[in-house]
């Protein structure tokens, strides 16, 4: 068989309130093109379908319209959630999806054997897909286990192993000597991230480490780290990485599927995507932003994306004005100017400068002085109202976290 591996879709996403869902219309359509003159048989996603547990109706409409374009290809689908899906919602269709040979695990079932699947089907089955979804805390450790932080992150990484270990010997006792397929969405020890991956397991903390995988696997499709790369395991391990640049520190990754033809063995063939759009950073002084967004040229299918930074040696409030109006007033046909900031080098203050010399840093709540760093940074009021409510979210994951 011809099986593609993609993940981290992440349909909905939005870049600093800029939307991609003609990035992601282009991508199925790229993806359509490619199904069709290769000819494959099966696609694996590996987690993170839509960017929110609760998508709006026009990603969900996104998600349908793209499962149909490739249901026309006549190519089975196997669909596992991640870590930012609602295992709910993506099983809800579930029977109907099945009907069109389209297998969706939204969350854990309660017995492994709901996530093995035989391509192309069990009668004449040639590859069998162990499609495990991301596994919370609750699928994989008991309530029980573990009265310390180390002793939690041990028992997470003990249970991760045990559903591979489980499901491999379930495709070993009920497939003999068929090859099977592990799908997996979750951080692997030792590999790069990006800045748009949203931290799992008691903060990546309890990364699972590449040697518990179970070789009696073939291959192992990874998502969630969207950065494409192998991992050092004893079987061809790899991220996928995601279909699109999700995140300024994206912009230079090179993005692509895997093609794996189970005829010439498992080692995977990386198939480039071609960028559709071009997320730029420009840095540098004032006068050489203003130099360089001058000279600035658009590239690509899709409007180009653009970070401003301003370097600057001494805190100056009359070139923040300054930064705020080359932005405002910044209008290029297919440019977009959608996140700024700032950073001057001589601005670390004692905390006497910034709040009084009567009060010290230990003396304030964590509020007070994120809501001082704000100040001192050039942000949209909107923005700067974000980013509070973010802090209070994550305050209260902290003080609510077992």
């Amino acid at each position: 068989m011809r099986i593609l591996h993609t993940a981290d879709w992440h349909i909905g996403k939005r870049l600093h309130k800029h939307y991609l869902y003609q990035d992601f219309d282009l991508f199925i359509g790229w993806l359509c093109d490619l199904v069709h003159q290769e000819q494959i048989d099966a696609i694996l996603v590996s987690g993170d379908v839509f960017d929110l547990a609760n998508p709006s109706a026009e990603a969900r409409k996104q998600y349908f319209q793209a499962l149909i374009a490739l249901k026309n290809l006549d190519c089975h689908l196997v669909i596992t959630g991640g870590n930012h899906d609602s295992p709910s919602m993506l099983d809800a269709p579930k029977d109907l999806l099945l009907a069109l040979e389209m297998n969706v695990i939204g969350g854990l079932p309660e017995m492994i054997q709901d996530c093995i699947i035989p391509l192309p089907n069990k009668e004449n089955s040639e590859i069998i897909i162990a499609a495990l979804p991301y596994l919370r805390d609750s699928d994989v450790r008991l309530a029980s286990e573990g009265n310390t932080y180390e002793d939690r992150l041990a028992a997470i990484r003990k249970g991760i192993q045990a559903k591979f270990d489980e499901a491999a010997a379930y495709c070993e006792q009920t497939y003999p000597h068929i090859p099977a397929i592990a799908m997996g969405h979750l951080y692997a020890a030792g590999v790069s991230t990006s800045e748009s991956e949203r931290d799992i397991q008691i903060g990546n903390q309890a990364a699972f480490k590449a040697e518990q995988f179970n070789t009696y696997f073939s291959y192992i499709a990874l998502g969630h780290i969207h950065q494409p790369q192998r991992v050092n395991a004893q079987v061809p391990t790899f991220y996928s990485g995601s279909p699109l640049m999700l995140s300024f520190s994206e912009r230079q990754d090179e993005k692509r599927v895997l093609l794996i033809d189970t005829q010439n063995g498992f080692e995977p063939e990386s198939i480039a995507i071609p960028p559709f759009r071009k997320l730029l950073k420009i840095s540098g002084s004032l006068e050489e932003l203003q130099q360089k967004l001058e000279v600035l040229q658009h590239e690509g299918q899709l409007d180009s994306l653009i970070e401003v930074e301003m370097k600057e040696e001494q805190y100056s409030t009359q070139k923040l004005a300054q930064l705020d109006e080359l932005v405002s007033n910044f209008s290029k046909d297919h440019l977009e100017i959608i996140k700024y900031r700032t950073q001057f080098k001589e601005q670390q203050q004692q905390s006497s400068a910034v709040f009084g010399a009567q009060q010290n840093l230990e003396d304030l709540k964590p509020k007070e002085v994120f809501e001082s760093l704000l100040e001192n940074e050039a942000f949209l009021p909107e923005e700067r109202q974000e980013l509070l409510h973010t802090f209070d979210e994550l305050k209260e994951m902290l003080t609510t976290s077992d």
